[in-house]
């Protein structure tokens, strides 16, 4: 493998070190309701090579931010089975290790946990005192009871404290098996779904009533997986079809009522609501018209909404912007209810005479958008939320990890939600390049 593929060039290379430095440059004023944590997770190949940007090994990076100063900045490999020992998911005898995996996809906390995840494989359990910040402490399994993997989209339940999630693959049925932890994070619930087949599922919705789920058409190719060819081994197979299933989450093990919806594929859902009579379900995807073999986009993702009707049996979709965009997200804290914002990314395009990407935030009730752009040819990344208050889908700020490829460094960039257009509210200069990355969360103190 060399470094010439796209995935290893620019801020998608990996950096080769961890580091610890404190006392973060801030340009403006840290907002100094904001105590805690910033952490994004992100592949990091350690051998600075890997066959797709999807199987680098986890690096976790974060900011700590603590009465209007930018305290310290800490970055750490996930210590995973993988890294430590090149521990195999599947070894050649057909056994399984769940503890083998990247967990390079998502950082959450749950009942007082932080966990790296990646949908392969089981949770990592990161350190979180005083010092030893991002430390891996070992695989995590719910205290022996999950005995499938874990999706990286796991979601929490404003109103329960629940944690939702799903585990999908393997060589054999059952290919999908839905998951429910309680706010204190027991396992509670486990219970296979019929899908037919190994469809890559990378996300799902919640709503205060029903989990859905996405049986869209990507599946699992054993001959590409054995072959040694590039990509993830997954090939795109319309004749699938594509449907969301639904499962009333007061009857967890009761049938799942299955949905048809034009062929596409969803990465990433932005959030889920029901309709006040509950008759109907608000589902918001970024979709893809298609994907090609290997998990390759062919085309740009769009925000779209789905709206089921449970009476009527019927999905009607509606695409929304025909502007590109990834990584939605609300204020999780009304995950499964009634958001009226949401926020996308748009990332700059090589060689694009110096236009950078951009932040998109959605009015979703009027249907306006109002976006922060990045010039010089600086990319953000994923825009996680961080409340002002106690209110849910009240006042806050906007972080996410600002590539500037002109010093080939990065930033952390707080940006006021309610004035995304205007200037940000803070930048905290960080010592080195953040790569390119996935998913993460904003965890403050005390929660």
């Amino acid at each position: 493998m060399t470094a010439s593929v796209p995935h290893m060039l620019g801020n998608f290379a990996p950096v080769p070190d961890e580091a610890t430095v404190t006392e973060l440059a801030v340009t403006g004023t840290l907002p100094p309701e904001l105590t805690g944590w910033y952490l994004r997770n992100g592949p990091n190949p350690r051998e600075a090579a890997s066959a797709h940007w999807f199987m680098g090994d986890g690096m976790v990076h974060g900011v700590r931010l603590e009465g209007g100063r930018a305290t310290a900045y800490r970055n750490r490999w996930v210590r995973t089975s993988t890294f430590t020992h090149g521990a195999r998911l599947y070894d050649e005898d057909g056994t399984v290790d769940l503890t083998a995996g990247k967990a390079n996809t998502h950082v959450v906390r749950h009942a007082g946990r932080t966990l790296a995840l990646v949908e392969s494989s089981y949770p990592y359990e990161l350190d979180g005192r005083p010092g030893h910040e991002l430390e891996t402490v070992g695989p995590y399994d719910f205290h022996g009871r999950l005995r499938t993997p874990m999706t990286a989209h796991p979601k929490t339940c404003p109103s329960t404290g629940e944690l939702h999630f799903f585990g999908y693959g393997g060589l054999t049925a059952p290919y999908l098996t839905y998951h429910r932890a309680d706010a204190d994070g027991e396992l509670v619930l486990s219970r296979p779904v019929d899908v037919g087949a190994h469809t890559m599922m990378h996300d799902f919705f919640l709503t205060s009533g029903h989990v859905v789920f996405m049986d869209l058409p990507i599946l699992f190719d054993l001959a590409r997986a054995t072959s040694g060819r590039p990509g993830m081994p997954y090939t795109w197979t319309p004749d699938h079809g594509a449907r969301l299933g639904v499962l009333r989450r007061d009857d967890p093990y009761g049938a799942v009522r299955w949905f048809e919806i034009d062929t596409c594929f969803v990465f990433h859902t932005l959030n889920a609501h029901e309709e006040a009579d509950g008759r109907r379900l608000v589902l918001y995807v970024v979709r893809y018209d298609s994907l090609g073999d290997g998990v390759r986009t062919t085309g740009p993702g769009t925000l779209w909404r789905w709206t089921v009707d449970l009476a009527l049996g019927t999905v009607h979709e509606e695409q929304l912007d025909d502007r590109a965009c990834e990584f939605p997200r609300v204020d999780d804290r009304l995950a499964g209810l009634p958001a009226r914002t949401g926020q996308v990314t748009t990332g700059g395009e090589p060689h694009s005479g110096g236009h950078g990407g951009a932040i998109h935030r959605y009015d979703l009730e009027r249907g306006t958008v109002t976006s922060h752009r990045f010039d010089g040819g600086r990319v953000p990344g994923e825009a996680a939320f961080a409340p002002a208050d106690d209110r849910a889908g009240g006042p806050g700020w906007l972080l996410t990890f600002v590539h500037d490829p002109a010093t080939d460094r990065s930033d952390l960039v707080v940006l006021d939600a309610d004035d995304l257009s205007g200037p940000p509210t803070a930048t905290v200069h960080l010592p080195r390049r953040v790569p390119a990355g996935f998913h993460g969360n904003w965890l403050p103190d005390g929660h």
